[in-house]
Order: C-alpha cells, then structure tokens, then sequence
C-alpha cells in the first residue's frame, strides 16, 4: 500500500504541541480514507512535504519570500503522486532554494512537524486543505544560493528574527523544536541525499 510509510511515520510520531497532535490525528484520518491523498488533483485536499532547513551551526533558517502568497515560507510543495514525502521536501528545497543534491542533506528519516491549513482558492484552484508534512534538511550557508523565479528573495534568517518575517502557530512551533535539537535528540538518517541581530539579508532578488 503506497500510503503506508506515510501512516507508520504519523503512527511514531509525537509532538507535545496539543493543536499539532490533533492536526497529526486529522492527518492519518485523511491519508486513510483517500486512496488519492498525495494526488494534487484531490480537489478537497492533499499530503504536501515541506522542509525546515538549518544551517549546520543550527542558528539559522534557509526561508523564501513566495512570489505567488507574498510571505516569508520554508521550502515545499506539492507530492504530485510521489508517496516518498521525505524525497518531495528534499527535492523543493534543491529546486526552491537553488541548491545542488550534493548539498542538501536530510537530517531525520522521521517527520519533524504536521501542519494542516487551508489554501485559498485561485483562478485555477478551488479552496483547500493541505496536509504538510515537514522534514529537518540541512543545507550549508557558506555556499551561494540564488533561490528560483517562485520567490521574490532568499535569505538565511537567525533563528530569533524567524517569527519577524512569519509569526504563524506552525513557525513558532519549529523555532522551538529547533531551539531544544540536540545531537542525540536527531534520529540517524544516513545522511540522506538526494542523488536527486540585523535583519536577514536577501541572497537574491528579482
């Protein structure tokens, strides 16, 4: 079953956010009952895969300026089919943040955070529910990163100045996760690739 990886990392995955916990429940009741789920063509809602990326110093945050939304955001999109979400949030953050594979390293096989939102609906789309499932990836900021044209900027934000640019519930519970990360508190990924105090200053802009 292609949804069963996806149930296995929400069945092992604990958050002592209270509202996280039940968007992880809602989650697992979506993925259960739409076959379709990481479809995007799933016109009421759909799985998404997102990255939190850190610099290996963890004092900083890789965050876009989204062309289309106008907000300061992690990398992501959509699954478009794929069922693997760790490979979809490592490979928009090579694609978003400009990066090459051999850059972009998953720090954890298991989901950092879950998030479930609405998108509003566009000339194209109607109104929706995406369930994000966020990843931890690290990316070096001593490497230039030029982003792509789905973003006005990029810029590696310090962690304090994060919920300066986006003060979303989901954001804050991500600076604080990332504020407690420890060595031993990472659980080993194999170092996944895909083969595949002033304000932050933009890397780039178009």
């Amino acid at each position: 079953m292609h949804r069963r990886n996806l149930i296995h990392l929400l069945d092992r995955y604990a958050t002592p956010f209270i509202e996280e916990a039940a968007m992880v429940d809602k989650t697992r009741r979506f993925v259960l009952g739409n076959e379709r789920c990481f479809d995007r063509g799933l016109a009421h809602g759909h799985v998404s895969g997102s990255a939190w990326v850190l610099n290996p110093r963890r004092t900083h945050v890789f965050m876009l300026h989204h062309r289309k939304l106008n907000w300061w955001l992690q990398p992501g999109g959509h699954a478009d089919g794929n069922h693997d979400i760790a490979a979809v949030a490592l490979s928009e953050t090579i694609e978003e943040a400009g990066a090459t594979p051999r850059q972009v390293r998953l720090l954890s096989d298991e989901i950092f955070d879950v998030d479930v939102h609405t998108v509003h609906a566009t000339a194209t789309e109607p109104r929706h529910t995406h369930f994000d499932i966020r990843f931890l990836i690290e990316l070096d900021d001593r490497e230039p990163l030029d982003g792509n044209d789905e973003s006005h900027a990029v810029a590696w934000v310090p962690l304090h100045q994060v919920m300066r640019l986006n003060n979303f519930r989901s954001t804050y519970r991500m600076v604080r996760k990332t504020r407690s990360l420890t060595n031993e508190g990472l659980r080993p990924s194999a170092a996944r690739r895909i083969a595949a105090s002033a304000p932050p200053r933009p890397t780039r802009i178009l």
